[in-house]
């Protein structure tokens, strides 16, 4: 009995005892474009840089892309607090804003930064095949166009179809109110053409689960928009697309989506480890 007591006694101070901390790291602006192309552009020097922060001393470990919001006019690379110290690396993007560039060279630097990624975080103990896409608004459209569209990825020579997942906070899925707005096109007035993710739906595509405010709080159709994209993906064969709607909160709604942004991506990662 007695020796019983002790197992029991050490089961339960093992299972109290804090798990071994895990420390991280953060590099900042590194540049995702090759030099060649960086001492072409001034500009390109200046907003085509990304923040890493990542854990140390492990690896295996996934990867979220996080491309901020701010209309593609606005706005500056961030990692999420809310995605700190959750076992998982953080990639922060710069991109060219509008209007001291016009489309699609935002999408084009996205898509650069994506392959950057791809290409290096082995190096830091990252799994290539665990890399997600994920971003709030304007960072939701660059997610989806970089996702749906191949050629921007193929471009930098990485098949878009590697992306273990995407998932976009608000983004438009129609032609994005920046681009209307370059060809003088209301915002009030819908376009569906090939800078909008709507035009790329394919049953191939990475794991999609689309998360917005709040129908009525939303920005204008927000929601509406990331319905139909949910529900032609399906209509194509699609049999990974979900929609998740924030209920009580507007267009920011990056609060109460972080953590389903985590629970995504460990969804992936465990379906990953069975298969």
């Amino acid at each position: 009995m007695r020796h019983l007591l002790s197992i029991s006694l050490f089961l339960l101070l093992y299972n109290l005892a804090p798990a071994q901390s895990v420390s991280y790291q953060i590099q900042e602006n590194i540049p995702y474009y090759l030099e060649v192309t960086r001492l072409s552009d001034a500009y390109i020097q200046e907003r085509c840089i990304l923040d890493l922060y990542y854990p140390e001393k492990t690896s295996g470990f996934a990867t979220i892309v996080w491309f901020h919001g701010g209309g593609l006019s606005g706005g500056n690379k961030e990692i999420p607090t809310a995605l700190k110290g959750k076992g998982v690396a953080v990639v922060g993007v710069n991109y060219r804003l509008y209007p001291r560039v016009k489309a699609p060279t935002y999408i084009e630097d996205a898509a650069a930064a994506v392959a950057w990624v791809f290409k290096n975080i082995a190096a830091y103990g990252g799994d290539t095949a665990l890399v997600f896409v994920s971003g709030h608004s304007a960072g939701g459209y660059l997610t989806s166009m970089v996702g749906l569209d191949k050629k921007w990825l193929a471009n930098f020579g990485v098949d878009a179809n590697r992306i273990a997942g995407l998932i976009p906070f608000s983004g438009h899925t129609i032609t994005h109110f920046t681009v209307r707005e370059e060809r003088g096109i209301p915002g009030t007035q819908p376009i569906v053409d090939d800078l909008a993710p709507l035009y790329y739906v394919r049953a191939d595509a990475p794991p999609l689960l689309l998360i917005t405010g709040d129908r009525e709080l939303e920005l204008l159709g927000r929601y509406e928009e990331n319905a139909y994209l949910m529900r032609m993906m399906k209509v194509v064969g699609h049999q990974q697309t979900r929609l998740l709607e924030m209920g009580g909160y507007g267009h920011d709604m990056t609060g109460p989506a972080f953590p389903l942004l985590l629970k995504e991506v460990q969804r992936i990662k465990d379906e990953k480890k069975r298969n």
